[in-house]
């Protein structure tokens, strides 16, 4: 019986040299990073990374910004009769947009991508709606929203200023 505990103790005593063995970390290198450097490094970094965003807030106030409201020219109001469409580019020559001279008297215009998937999307005007043909989507010509289809968010609209006779896109730029 005494045999049989002797060995017992030898074996728990095997497994735990074993276990120290392969650790890789002695409790004598247990200061090289304490919790209160590792806290202090945390904190370090969080600063570092708001100092950098006010920063870059800071530049955008610093840096000179467009004009607010530049006018791009689209069409001469005569053009377009009521009822009717015109596809434009804006606001760079590889992007499309819809201008419409709505029932009312007034005009509106809308980007002529879908807000679904990014096809092109055209005035159907027997329907009186924007279509987009890739997923069967309606958007409503007077507030961009769609109606029909997969999209659910509105076509970004475009400002319009007349001058004359002469529409323009207006270019907002974000505050």
């Amino acid at each position: 019986m005494n045999n049989h505990i002797s060995a017992r103790r030898s074996l728990l005593h095997r497994r735990t040299t074993r276990w120290q063995t392969i650790f890789p970390y002695h409790w004598d290198a247990d200061e090289f990073v304490s919790r209160r450097e590792l806290l202090k490094l945390a904190v370090m970094a969080s600063g570092a990374l708001f100092a950098a965003t006010a920063g870059v807030v800071g530049l955008d106030y610093v840096s000179p910004r467009k004009d607010e409201g530049s006018l791009h020219a689209v069409v001469q109001a005569s053009e377009v009769p009521e009822g009717g469409v015109h596809y434009f580019q804006y606001p760079t020559t590889e992007e499309q947009a819809i201008l419409l001279h709505l029932p009312d008297g007034t005009f509106a215009a809308y980007s002529g991508r879908c807000t679904h998937l990014s096809c092109a999307v055209y005035y159907h005007q027997e329907r009186e709606e924007l279509v987009c043909p890739c997923h069967e989507g309606a958007f409503n010509p007077q507030t961009g929203e769609p109606t029909a289809g997969p999209p659910q968010r509105p076509l970004p609209k475009i400002a319009i200023r007349q001058d004359g006779e002469m529409l323009y896109a207006v270019e907002e730029h974000p505050q």
